[in-house]
């Protein structure tokens, strides 16, 4: 099968998912810092948040992409040699996470920062007057109510980023799509490679959109919905 690439395949389909996850990690680590940036009181912090995502949001992937690892290889390189560490890299599997994560993380600010928006403040104010601290009310009132509310786009980005996972390939990193085209070249026999690897993608989405369907119907348990 696959004139005997497919192991090869699936082990580009690990790097794949080791790829996704670690971005999404960082994505959703940014997303909430940045969701709670734009809602802070504070002009200068809203300001940085803003430049942020319309950053982000404005330069097409690759090009932060390539921007990122040449540019962080550069920038490792140059610290290391000021410090006296000696030579010192960037590898391809760190720069793709920091690249994907730091866009990711810019569309899941605006989706964490809608999802905080649909709580009503009532409710944290109703938990401080309890006597909750405001941590208490962000772990037992806020968050969880985000989840619910954030989960929607939450899926639709994490769909996106595993997409997007194939950008790693021209920065070197052997993921699925890299070693697609390596067995596509070696045997001549493109489309069956690259069908292998959509198949493999469209795997991967579908199981993904069943877990957070489930998840979703999970903490969704209790609130009526309207007609």
């Amino acid at each position: 099968m696959l004139h005997g690439y497919l192991p090869s395949l699936l082990e580009g389909t690990l790097v794949t998912l080791g790829v996704g996850l670690v971005s999404l990690a960082i994505a959703s680590g940014l997303g909430l810092i940045g969701a709670v940036a734009k809602l802070s009181r504070t002009p200068w912090v809203r300001s940085v948040a803003d430049g942020y995502t319309t950053l982000i949001r404005g330069v097409p992937d690759l090009v932060l992409m390539l921007l990122i690892f040449f540019g962080g290889k550069w920038a490792i390189d140059k610290l290391s040699g000021a410090l006296g560490w000696g030579p010192a890299d960037l590898s391809p599997f760190t720069a793709g996470c920091l690249t994907l994560g730091l866009i990711f993380g810019a569309y899941l600010t605006e989706t964490f920062r809608g999802a905080l928006l649909a709580i009503p403040p009532g409710q944290r104010e109703a938990g401080l007057a309890y006597g909750m601290s405001p941590i208490d009310v962000a772990w037992r009132i806020t968050f969880p109510q985000m989840i619910r509310f954030a989960l929607p786009g939450f899926t639709n980005n994490w769909l996106v980023l595993v997409k997007s996972t194939a950008l790693v390939s021209v920065i070197g990193l052997t993921d699925m799509m890299h070693r697609a085209g390596s067995a596509a070249g070696s045997t001549q026999d493109p489309f069956a490679f690259y069908a292998a690897a959509g198949a493999i993608y469209l795997a991967i989405t579908s199981v993904s959109l069943l877990g957070l369907k489930a998840l979703e119907r999970r903490v969704s348990i209790g609130v009526r919905r309207a007609a």
